[in-house]
């Protein structure tokens, strides 16, 4: 996909900028403690910088793929599967945490399936598992959780892939730019609901 709405790219932007900027700051006042000198806090600094580091880079990393132009790296379904499980690392703690199973899929849904992980991750109040397969050229991405899903952004999520319009935020970038990607690929998406929730694409 080569272009996409402008309206469509200040919501990406203004997510990816969200995401970022909290350990952005962290990066910077680790730096503002190594400044002043207080060798107290060194072991502090070490880990603010090491954990905000990883961070940066794993969901840099993650949105370059999703997000960016065409790039050899979507041919590649190891590192596809490594950088989308490293980024739900990034957005879970050692309390909550989301799990990630990819099976085989073709090629050309890499793009299509790190975007529906980030769009369903967003649903996870605590712990949940992402499950992606391909069966009969129909790609199913489920998501499961002990806990609720987030009832407000499932049914913004199920609105706007039904094909009705919905406010425009940056928390549902992901789900915007998913619509593009299957218009542009001509690919049909419906929801399934039961124990699970999920959606079928093609």
């Amino acid at each position: 996909m080569n272009t996409i709405p402008s309206h469509i790219s200040e919501l990406i932007c203004t997510r990816i900028s969200h995401d970022l900027i909290g350990n952005i700051g962290a990066v910077a006042n680790a730096v503002e403690l190594l400044e002043e000198g207080d060798m107290d806090f060194l072991d502090d600094i070490r880990s603010i910088l090491k954990t905000s580091s990883q961070v940066l880079a794993a969901r840099l990393k993650f949105f370059r793929m999703a997000f960016g132009l065409n790039n050899a790296n979507l041919e590649d379904a190891a590192l596809v599967r490594k950088t989308t499980a490293d980024y739900l690392k990034t957005i879970g703690n050692q309390n909550s945490k989301i799990e990630l199973e990819i099976g085989d899929y073709t090629t050309s849904y890499a793009r299509i399936i790190m975007v529906c992980v980030m769009a369903l991750a967003d649903l996870v109040i605590r712990d949940g598992k992402i499950s992606v397969k391909e069966n009969g050229r129909k790609l199913y991405v489920n998501i499961y959780s002990l806990t609720k899903l987030s009832e407000q952004k499932k049914t913004v999520l199920t609105t706007l892939l039904s094909g009705a319009e919905a406010e425009y935020l940056a928390q549902y970038a992901p789900v915007f730019y998913l619509k593009e990607l299957l218009k542009a690929s001509e690919l049909p998406v419906s929801i399934s609901e039961g124990d699970d929730y999920g959606l079928i694409i093609g």
